[in-house]
């Protein structure tokens, strides 16, 4: 018997380039795979509808609180509104998105549905009887604070319902490409209905879309679990300490510092939202002093880039199958930052269009592609915590970039500006692109995933946790007649089948054969007792082995994982 290092992962032999009809011919049928096969999920497709009712009412009730806002009290109002809005978004991240990890997501997504429901008709009900403004900016607030935990929740949930990582990669996708879509329709709807009625029709849509979502994820059925893994032990008095307040909220960060590809993924988008902060400040400029349509031409400036950011959701979900999450969200801050420098060489309308669209072209490639490193890099007990933590990074760098951006034009106007906050960003994130070519392999789908996936036991457990166990598989080659295990010696291993044949057999009499797909060796490890049986190969057999620590966390630390084990285990033992 032989034993092998870890399988290799699947060759990626090049092939020919095909030729641009070709390519795009390919690609838009990629494209169009990747969303049928989203919207053919059942639970993908809720989330989905869920997200378009649910953005689309709240880009019409940020539009309407503005029109509102502005009304009683100015550019001041407006301001100091979303000062505090975001402030306190970027402060109640890390503690709203505990929930999210102590608490079923699915819940978590219809109670901020609830509740925001709530605030929502009450702020247009105060609009109605023609209260002080207070209440109406304290309502507004709270429902946009309680955004943050349904989206938590539903970044993390998508792991669990997606059923393979180019399905996981799609949804993503195609939910940036709401996000972008609900950009141009929500404001417009917004102002359409405040031209036609007022504003307070405005905030009861945005309710009867609260309400359409919550009716969406209620029909989502989760296939194995609803939330977080939990630890579970044979032993009920072995249950683990219990961490402090302070602990649990700050496990996001801690996640993110633990896992070093997971924090340069993180420094990485906090560039580029340094240059979206920033561009609150420079459209406007653009605007004024390239176009000389003055600060309404911002509008037609967001039209082209939510145009782009549409073409590049369609290009990202294409992407999907390429393996190169890490390499394209890379190029999309690249992309979120080099096109300023066109404006910086000739500042005209045709290069502040060109650059406008390719900032939006590279959101998606960004947003898209983050998710789903996140959802496939953090352990799935902190997942929600770790959108949170990067809710946070994000609100702060967007922050930063507009309050920055208005002191780097005041001291070198424009183009000098915009060269500064291009070069910068573009030098901040170059040199990680070997790392991030690494890291492409590393999410790679490893050899014996798809052996585990099929494993009752394993089933419970999300795509993260099967494909570590994958990467901790070890071939094992067995001759023919060779003993694989033998009759009470010590358990240390779990054992697949990749190919070949095996007897199983106890007091020198055959209980099955066993073939690929098939394993053995749980018994002793979940019951630490020694082998219960002698395992021999029939013919020329390879086997993956895992070791004992890893089997049992994965397999105890997950309730349902632990009962759909215990329950082979009690089948094996009674024939």
């Amino acid at each position: 018997m032989t034993t092998a290092g870890p399988p290799d992962t699947d060759a990626q032999d090049p092939s020919p380039s095909p030729g641009f009809a070709a390519g795009v011919r390919t690609s838009v049928r990629e494209l169009g795979g990747s969303i049928a096969a989203v919207f053919r999920n059942p639970g993908l497709r809720r989330v989905e509808l869920a997200l378009v009712g649910s953005m689309i009412g709240d880009w019409a009730f940020a539009t309407a609180v503005v029109v509102w806002a502005y009304s009683v009290g100015g550019v001041t109002a407006v301001g100091v509104w979303t000062a505090i809005r975001l402030t306190l978004m970027a402060l109640t991240a890390p503690f709203a998105s505990t929930l999210v990890d102590r608490l079923p997501r699915k819940r978590v997504m219809v109670a901020s549905d609830l509740l925001r429901l709530v605030l929502v008709t009450a702020a247009g009900v105060c609009l109605v009887l023609d209260t002080p403004a207070a209440p109406i900016f304290v309502l507004a607030t709270l429902a946009g604070l309680l955004g943050t935990p349904f989206r938590c929740a539903q970044r993390s949930l998508m792991p669990a319902l997606a059923s393979t990582p180019e399905e996981l990669t799609a949804s993503n996708g195609t939910g940036s490409t709401i996000e972008s879509l609900s950009f141009f329709i929500g404001p417009m709807l917004g102002a359409l209905l405040i031209a036609a009625s007022s504003v307070e029709v405005v905030f009861f849509l945005n309710a009867i879309t609260f309400a359409w979502s919550m009716v969406m994820v209620l029909g989502i059925h989760v296939p194995h679990r609803d939330e977080p893994d939990r630890p579970t032990s044979a032993d009920p008095d072995d249950e683990p300490a219990k961490e402090s307040f302070a602990a649990e909220v700050s496990g996001g960060f801690r996640a993110i510092a633990a896992d070093r590809d997971l924090a340069v993924v993180i420094w990485l988008v906090s560039a580029q939202t340094i240059v979206a902060g920033a561009s609150a400040v420079f459209l406007v400029v653009m605007a004024v002093d390239v176009l000389g349509t003055g600060p309404e031409g911002v509008g037609y400036l967001d039209s082209i880039l939510g145009v782009g950011a549409i073409l590049g959701g369609f290009f990202a979900i294409s992407r999907a199958s390429k393996r190169s999450l890490a390499q394209d969200l890379t190029v999309g801050v690249v992309l979120w930052a080099a096109p300023l420098l066109l404006i910086t060489a000739w500042a005209s309308p045709v290069t502040v269009l060109a650059a406008v669209a390719l900032l939006g072209f590279a959101n998606p490639l960004v947003d898209v592609n983050l998710d789903t490193i996140v959802q496939r890099l953090a352990p799935d007990a902190v997942m929600g915590r770790v959108f949170g933590a990067l809710e946070t990074c994000v609100i702060a760098t967007m922050a930063l970039g507009a309050a920055l951006m208005p002191v780097l034009m005041n001291a070198y106007g424009l183009r000098t500006s915009l060269a500064v906050v291009g070069v910068g960003v573009t030098a901040l994130s170059l040199p990680f692109l070997p790392r991030m070519r690494r890291l492409d392999e590393r999410l790679t789908a490893p050899a014996g995933l798809d052996l585990l996936t099929a494993i009752p036991m394993f089933v419970p457990l999300t795509p993260a946790t099967v494909d570590g166990l994958a990467r901790k598989l070890v071939r094992v080659t067995v001759p023919a007649s060779g003993v694989v295990v033998t009759e009470g010696e010590e358990s240390d291993r779990f054992f697949i089948i990749e190919s070949g044949l095996v007897d199983v057999m106890h007091d020198g009499a055959v209980l099955r054969q066993e073939g690929p797909g098939d394993f053995f060796g749980e018994i002793g490890l979940l019951r630490d007792v020694p082998r219960t049986a002698t395992v021999v190969a029939v013919a020329d057999t390879v086997l993956l082995a895992l070791g004992r620590d890893d089997f049992l966390a994965a397999v105890t630390g997950q309730s349902e994982a632990f009962r759909a084990a215990d329950d082979v285990v009690s089948f094996r033992l009674t024939v």
